[in-house]
């Protein structure tokens, strides 16, 4: 539960492109009293400082320094966005080896520090690293959150109303299990304006085959997103940050809102002990209630191949 009614405090270990990009983020919604950047590269955390104050005047007050990991003490969250990112032709998979490591560095560091902060994971692959971070920290498991699918829910939320040719904030739907290749979207709890998909496609395109090309085509592109930026840009963070943003909101302003993020699964759906995402609440409290939706056999058998998908890499990991 956050500590401190009056200030907000919220330091972000990695300054690359999402954890500067996630501090801008921050910094404009208006929602941090005090940002913390800490990065093995202290001249890069501290050139990212520079810039972000330069634009303190435009925005509510607030203060941002770099620092190391003593400087996150009191923090009411700790994102972690530091690792090895994920290159060009590379799955969000073949990151384990390399973040485990460092986040075996990480993590004690951040729990000596900062012991009653809420840790929000971000680095990839973010499932698998959830867990790691639920381990290692020993805290309570609702205060260990991956940001999970949040993005991916926002990218098909945005490619379904583009192809429904309706307001994204009018779509309801979530992608859930892995934020990566074996993601589900759950197609059985999907709405616009009220109107279960197929029922919508049905009464505003061509009828039924136009809901199942729909789905295989928005399915195939939400899962392909991060792979098609990167080979253009070399990276995405401008969506990432603003996810990170969304979920920081729903705990600093104690929302109660339902969010695709990662915690640990004790039982949801016949899935124990690992971290996927599922609708869940999110308020100050952290990750406090995961959702058991009314998923479809369909759904339900598309999670359980990414749990299973995800357990192969989490007994594979070198503790």
């Amino acid at each position: 539960m956050l500590h401190n009614t009056n200030v907000t405090k919220i330091s972000i270990i990695g300054a690359g492109f999402v954890g500067a990009t996630t501090a801008y983020a921050l910094m404009i919604s208006g929602i941090a009293s005090e940002i913390v950047l800490v990065d093995v590269n202290r001249e890069k955390a501290e050139g990212e400082v520079m810039d972000l104050n330069h634009g303190v005047p435009f925005v509510k007050p607030v203060r941002i320094e770099a620092g190391g990991y003593e400087d996150v003490v009191d923090s009411d969250i700790v994102i972690i966005t530091a690792g090895a990112n994920q290159k060009p032709g590379e799955t969000r998979i073949d990151l384990v080896n390399k973040n485990v490591e460092i986040f075996k560095q990480i993590i004690p560091e951040v729990v000596k520090y900062a012991k009653d902060s809420i840790l929000l994971v971000v680095t990839n692959p973010v499932d698998v690293l959830t867990y790691v971070t639920y381990k290692l920290s020993g805290f309570p498991k609702e205060r260990v959150i991956g940001s999970g699918t949040v993005l991916d829910t926002a990218r098909l939320r945005y490619m379904l109303s583009e192809k429904c040719g309706v307001d994204a904030r009018n779509v309801h739907s979530y992608m859930i299990g892995e934020h990566g290749d074996t993601e589900v979207p759950a197609w059985s709890i999907t709405s616009i304006g009220g109107a279960k998909l197929e029922q919508f496609c049905t009464d505003c395109c061509t009828g039924v085959g136009c809901y199942h090309n729909c789905k295989e085509e928005l399915h195939e592109r939400t899962t392909k997103a991060a792979y098609e930026i990167i080979s253009r840009k070399g990276a995405t963070y401008f969506a990432v940050g603003l996810a990170v943003k969304r979920i920081v909101e729903a705990i600093v302003r104690d929302e109660n809102s339902i969010l695709s993020v990662s915690s640990l699964l004790e039982g949801q759906f016949g899935v124990s002990d690992l971290c996927l995402a599922l609708p869940t609440l999110v308020n100050g409290k952290g990750a406090d209630r995961i959702l058991e939706v009314p998923l479809d056999e369909e759904d339900l058998a598309g999670f359980k191949r990414s749990a299973i998908a995800m357990k192969e890499v989490v007994d594979k990991i070198k503790w």
